[in-house]
């Protein structure tokens, strides 16, 4: 009896124990949204990131009862790179763990991991990984005030914040070269290395941090890999090993063996449920109708329709002269770092695509009149093949702010 007692009184103090040293991982699965990211030939990078943080987070959850695990994001839904710091800061985490997808213009050839920690730059090659990933900021409206006019094309923006925390740099490049050994070593990927560079995204975080960059989306061979759930399993499996091993190394409480996991032990795969051929066909034809219902209003420039049995209606053109001036309004379907061709995959069929660059990215839209309530409904009947489609206006050529667009909108009604 007293036996049993002790017994009892020794895990709940094991209990208390674990609860008083509780760690917190925050794991951030880059872009979302509208904010796809880069893309391949049947994949986007966002969607990629999230399948590989939640399956990491499972490992995690399953294997360490002394770790919170928080995500910046668990759906597709487009997160500010500075509230991904703030929700890291605001928890105290311990440690927090970006993931990305690598992306080459022009259909030049890389394979192979790299993890990146907050530092200078060691070498003098152009901002690619930092600068495609910071550009991102550009969806965010008040970016030039909240990020203090960093220019993701500009050297000296880089430059400028290109500092530095001493306390925190030297466990961040511990935990990248864990991250970098285990998953190349697990999931045998060819290993890019450990590098600095300026990531927005770890610029105002206040713990150990790093940034990984699974693959690149843009070499065939890798985008088939970077969706594949054998592979997805091995490298979550290694970034797992790498923070278990990192967590040991530099914290108190449960210590995590690091081996192979049998079958039985391993975590499920997260689904990003995929429509199925009916789902597709009624949405088509969803779209279809809503198209066709916003057939009145006037059409200053392109008019979007589908190829062969996909064609839509499009509203019809303008022809008041005193429209001339008034602002137009379209409906922006995505963003990217590289030039789409005209008849990429990614726009599902649909021609009559118009392009417009800002901040260093493509932006392609569909439809265009002075109507906002047409362009609005448009941008509804859209929205099931392009998630987190929004609505965009120009006056005179050039983009302007949308509420401000609105306002003259309805006056001029």
């Amino acid at each position: 009896m007293i036996r049993a007692l002790l017994v009892a009184a020794f895990m709940i103090l094991v209990v208390a124990d674990v609860a008083a040293r509780q760690f917190t991982l925050v794991i951030d699965a880059g872009h979302g949204g509208h904010d796809a990211g880069a893309k391949g030939s049947f994949s986007y990078e966002k969607n990629i990131n999230l399948k590989m943080a939640l399956a990491f987070g499972r490992y995690v959850e399953k294997n360490c009862p002394d770790v919170t695990v928080i995500y910046t994001r668990k759906t597709d839904v487009f997160v500010p790179l500075h509230k991904r710091a703030d929700i890291a800061n605001k928890n105290r985490a311990d440690v927090f763990i970006s993931i990305h997808t690598n992306a080459l213009p022009g259909g030049r050839i890389a394979r192979g991991m790299e993890t990146y920690t907050m530092g200078m730059r060691r070498s003098n090659e152009k901002l690619s990984a930092a600068q495609r990933e910071n550009a991102v900021i550009t969806y965010e409206s008040d970016y030039k005030e909240r990020y203090e006019g960093y220019d993701p094309n500009s050297p000296e923006s880089a430059i400028m914040f290109e500092f530095i925390h001493d306390k925190n740099m030297a466990k961040s490049v511990e935990l990248a070269k864990h991250v970098q050994k285990s998953v190349c070593s697990t999931a045998n990927r060819p290993d890019k290395g450990v590098k600095q560079d300026v990531f927005l995204v770890l610029r105002e975080t206040s713990m150990p941090a790093c940034l990984i960059e699974l693959g690149f989306i843009t070499t065939p061979d890798e985008e088939r890999l970077l969706n594949d759930d054998a592979s997805i399993d091995n490298i979550a499996r290694g970034i797992y090993n790498a923070f278990a091993k990192y967590k040991n190394d530099n914290y108190s409480g449960v210590n995590v063996p690091l081996v192979a996991p049998k079958e039985s032990d391993k975590v499920s795969l997260p689904t990003l449920i995929p429509q199925d051929d009916a789902d597709k066909q009624k949405n088509r034809n969803a779209a279809r109708n809503a198209e066709t219902t916003a057939s009145k209003p006037q059409l200053a420039t392109s008019q979007p329709r589908r190829a062969a049995a996909k064609t839509v209606n499009a509203p019809a053109g303008t022809s008041k002269a005193d429209d001339a001036d008034a602002p137009v309004f379209k409906v922006q379907i995505m963003a990217n770092a590289t030039k789409e061709a005209k008849n990429s995959p990614r726009f599902k069929g649909y021609d009559g695509i118009d392009m417009y660059e800002e901040g260093g990215m493509y932006k392609y839209t569909i439809g265009a009149s002075t109507n906002y309530n047409a362009i609005n409904r448009l941008r509804a009947s859209l929205a099931t093949e392009f998630p987190g489609c929004f609505v965009v206006a120009f006056r005179n050529g050039s983009k302007m702010n949308i509420t401000e667009a609105i306002r003259i909108f309805k006056q001029r009604r």
